[in-house]
């Protein structure tokens, strides 16, 4: 499974990386500090997922989450943000978000996402 990480904080990408770590059969394939460079590398690596971010320099994770769906790439979009706020969540899932994970209160959820595309289970 092809995993890019996205978040301009590298404190936050080292933390995720730590959490699927546990996991052989992932591969991060990339790690993005804005969103300009996530998209491209959902472009060029094809991903199964990418964790995003929604506020990073350049593009934010809404405008990337956006790109994704309209040029139909099949990438399944784990939004993690610290701003979980109903508002940003009906949002992300209306542009179609497959996920939408607060920081504070979620993050060891992407451990059962991750799981559960591995074992062809959708959660």
């Amino acid at each position: 499974m092809k995993l890019v990480i996205a978040d301009d904080s590298s404190l936050m990408r080292e933390r995720i990386k730590s959490q699927v770590s546990c996991f052989t059969e992932v591969t991060i394939v990339g790690e993005a500090s804005n969103g300009r460079i996530a998209m491209d590398m959902v472009l060029e690596f094809d991903p199964d997922l990418i964790i995003l971010d929604l506020h990073m320099p350049e593009m934010g994770g809404m405008e990337v989450l956006k790109k994704i769906r309209e040029a139909k790439i099949k990438t399944k979009v784990c939004i993690l943000t610290n701003y979980s706020y109903p508002q940003y969540h009906d949002r992300c899932i209306a542009l179609g978000a497959d996920y939408f994970l607060s920081k504070s209160d979620d993050f060891e959820k992407t451990n059962g996402i991750i799981s559960g595309m591995i074992n062809g289970v959708n959660l």
